[in-house]
């Protein structure tokens, strides 16, 4: 084994005798720009809603709730997709949280959540982590879609009036910190700490 790749790295490092610099960096460049492309592609994927409910898990608990929210069906007919709320828009972001999900892959390999009893176990769970993210970026998924600067309070019911002109001037509190069970059911949160 060490033999061979001693002989692999002495090929990749000899230079080369057959093809010239310019075709070799011209490879690379349109090398790279097919592992760009499909690299982009798959990532694009991952974010469909097809996607995100292909695994019964999901399918069966979390999407089936948000089909009875505001964020799914309404007047102006927007509706948000999973990518929406729980993936960033910006590239450098949306990397970083594609890496953190790769921990759900594990969930579903080890079958962590595959019924809906141990989803209901781990829901609570669940819904901690994201409420967490959701107060560490400043809701920055919600904010992609609803504007601070674009709200007209006057059409807003006078406790909402109050509780957003008060708290979201105020860099302590975020969308999240009011608006827990949105698009899905709340969790038990009687057994959360610090709750």
């Amino acid at each position: 084994m060490w033999d061979l790749i001693k002989r692999y790295w002495r090929t990749i490092n000899r230079p080369s005798a057959y093809f010239s610099l310019g075709f070799l960096t011209l490879g690379g460049f349109v090398a790279g720009l097919i592992f760009w492309g499909a690299f982009n592609t798959a990532l694009e994927l991952t974010n469909t809603e097809q996607f995100c409910t292909g695994c019964h898990e999901m399918r069966d608990n979390v999407y089936q709730e948000l089909q009875g929210t505001i964020h799914f069906t309404n007047r102006s007919g927007v509706r948000a997709k999973c990518s929406d709320c729980h993936v960033p828009h910006n590239w450098t972001d949306k990397i970083a949280r594609k890496m953190q999900a790769s921990k759900e892959v594990w969930a579903k390999i080890f079958g962590t959540i595959d019924t809906r009893e141990k989803f209901q176990a781990h829901r609570l769970e669940l819904a901690q982590h994201e409420w967490a993210r959701f107060k560490a970026n400043d809701s920055l998924e919600c904010r992609n879609c609803h504007d601070y600067q674009s709200m007209d309070f006057t059409r807003q019911s006078p406790r909402a009036q109050a509780m957003h002109s008060t708290y979201l001037a105020d860099k302590e509190k975020t969308c999240i910190d009011c608006h827990k069970g949105i698009a899905h059911h709340l969790p038990d949160i009687s057994k959360a700490e610090g709750q």
